[in-house]
């Protein structure tokens, strides 16, 4: 199950970079090629006198719900791909249950030209639904071999074939993030404004602050707290425990530093202390009960709608309602207030691991299925796409409409640029279409002059993106950006242990769907019941997930580590 689409990098990841930095989701691109074909250094969309290529479109899934349908040049950035290449995509979101749709589609064994399939990836590859890369990345991905070829080993099966691209590729140098796209217990600003900007480090203080905000508001009808349990995007709530007791998103697991061994935390006092806490807050009626039955638009909506004061979540899993708070708070500054603030919580107020270290994610990406029509013109698609040139358009758009540069080559955007990408621009002009989905730079990535590819890590664009609500708050934290709130990252060779592959039914695969199944069953009853009951309903849930093959399940995520390590480390 994805565990924030990490990206980076996460659906909106970049997005939420682009939009939430630069309208307040990685690597880099070398300047030459892997002693291939050199990379093409023209301008976009240049006429090169060539005959353009006859027109024709193509298919894309994109196993991932809540996001418009739409056709690719039906945007400024894909019309100029399609001026380039000829090829346009229609892209079809998610409706209902992935894994029902992607069960459709090998039971009929027909598919879209392309799939993103997300958690659904190994039901595809099982069935035989991707075509193997690797003659058609020799013959027509100089581009292609320049960005993914330091990661051609990690992205190969077992049978030596590469099936799909991923989307976390680091190319050139990392720049960290200023923002706060991963993981963060966010409470609106009005409430920090309210209590003197507390500094909220644990997180008993965290839910004392909302609740102690609530009783001075008693007429607002406030939610003191949601979490989400959508689909796939229950992570969010069974993610929880495994950061506050200080450790980073690597999925189903913590990993020790030292031994590289892992252990879940489903079912052990960290989760235990987690769901007490959400318990107690839910007898004093601070829980929003409806957090079980939500699906994701309703939970959207419920953050932007003013009343929710608090949660977990994922930076690039909430862009779609803090780009919505921050536009109205452009119109109007006095609803700045409404806008949400990352908090670095743990249990006892130690160290914080919410940022990402640098990481490879090899359990999501781009595939070409048995069923494309034209295999060829799609890889080409996606080489021309990793030209350096191309992922400047489709992160910083044109010069002179959407960035600039000085007189020392530093790419940036003016106030008035800033101002004008609100969620219709970004959508109309693709940002938002080409955004984590496809073939890329990496979030964190720099171009080969140095800059950062994505607008959002650029310096120059965060700091000129901030508004005077944002500013003060910053400053009265005593930092100059969000990330400087959070511990840095500590090195983790494997990061993220969810992007190791599992194969479909396959032990550690089948163990990780009983878990969720007992989960979905027990959580809500643990939050939800009368807290004379909770130590029963836990005894319960753990004596059902105590029947698992945990021990087996541990030890086969601790060889998997082990091995990404030791290649890591060139051994």
């Amino acid at each position: 199950m994805a565990k924030k689409k990490w990206f980076a990098s996460m659906i909106a990841l970049i997005m939420a970079l682009s939009l939430i930095v630069t309208a307040c989701s990685g690597k880099k691109e070398a300047a030459e090629s892997s002693g291939e074909q050199p990379a093409s250094t023209g301008t976009a969309g240049s006429n090169t006198g060539e005959q353009p290529p006859d027109k024709v479109t193509f298919r894309i899934f994109n196993g991932v719900a809540g996001e418009k349908d739409v056709n690719t040049n039906e945007t400024t950035i894909g019309k100029m791909l399609e001026d380039q290449t000829g090829v346009n995509f229609k892209i079809e979101h998610l409706v209902g249950d992935l894994n029902t749709k992607i069960g459709t589609m090998v039971a009929a064994n027909e598919y879209p030209d392309v799939i993103i399939p997300d958690a659904g990836i190994n039901q595809l590859l099982d069935a035989g639904a991707f075509i193997d890369l690797t003659d058609l990345i020799e013959k027509y991905g100089p581009n292609i071999k320049r960005v993914y070829e330091p990661y051609f080993n990690l992205m190969k099966a077992e049978d030596g074939g590469i099936y799909f691209l991923p989307f976390s590729t680091v190319v050139n140098g990392y720049i960290p993030d200023p923002n706060i796209n991963q993981g963060a217990f966010w409470v609106q600003r009005r409430v920090l404004e309210w209590a003197g900007y507390p500094k909220i480090n644990k997180v008993d203080d965290y839910f004392k602050l909302i609740e102690d905000f609530i009783k001075a508001h008693p007429n607002e009808k406030l939610t003191g707290f949601v979490t989400l349990t959508h689909d796939w995007r229950f992570f969010a709530t069974t993610n929880v425990p495994n950061h506050l007791a200080g450790y980073p998103n690597d999925g189903e697991v913590m990993v020790d530093m030292q031994t590289h061994e892992a252990k879940i935390y489903a079912g052990t006092d960290y989760e235990k202390r987690w769901f007490k806490l959400l318990n107690e807050i839910n007898a004093k009626g601070l829980f929003d009960k409806s957090s079980f039955v939500d699906n994701y638009d309703q939970y959207i909506a419920k953050l932007t709608s003013h009343k929710v004061l608090g949660f977990f979540d994922y930076g690039w899993q909430i862009g779609s309602a803090q780009n919505a708070l921050m536009d109205a708070a452009k119109t109007d500054p006095s609803q700045d207030g409404y806008r949400y603030f990352p908090l670095p919580v743990t249990f006892d107020g130690g160290k914080d691991q919410y940022l990402d270290p640098p990481g490879f994610v090899n359990n999501r990406g781009f595939g070409i299925t048995v069923s494309a029509k034209d295999p060829v013109r799609i890889i080409q698609f996606v080489d021309n796409l990793l030209k350096e040139e191309n992922q400047i358009l489709v992160k910083w758009g044109v010069e002179g409409e959407t960035y600039l540069k000085d007189e020392n080559g530093r790419m940036y955007r003016t106030q008035e640029m800033i101002d004008k990408m609100n969620q219709k621009f970004l959508e109309d002009y693709g940002f938002t279409v080409f955004d984590w989905d496809w073939p890329q730079y990496g979030t964190n990535s720099t171009l080969a002059d140095g800059n950062a590819a994505s607008p959002g890590l650029q310096p120059e664009v965060f700091q000129l993106s901030l508004t005077e609500a944002d500013k003060k708050i910053l400053s009265a934290y005593g930092v100059k950006t969000y990330a400087e709130m959070f511990a840095p990252p500590d090195n983790r060779p494997w990061f993220p242990a969810w992007g190791i592959q599992k194969e479909q039914g396959s032990p550690p695969q089948i163990f990780e769907a009983r878990k969720t199944e007992l989960q979905r069953k027990y959580i809500p009853e643990l939050v939800l019941s009368d807290p004379a009951k909770f130590e029963d309903v836990w005894t319960k849930y753990t004596t059902e997930l105590n029947k698992l093959d945990i021990a087996g399940y541990q030890q086969w995520y601790t060889e998997r580590i082990k091995e990404v390590v030791a290649k890591a480390q060139g051994k």
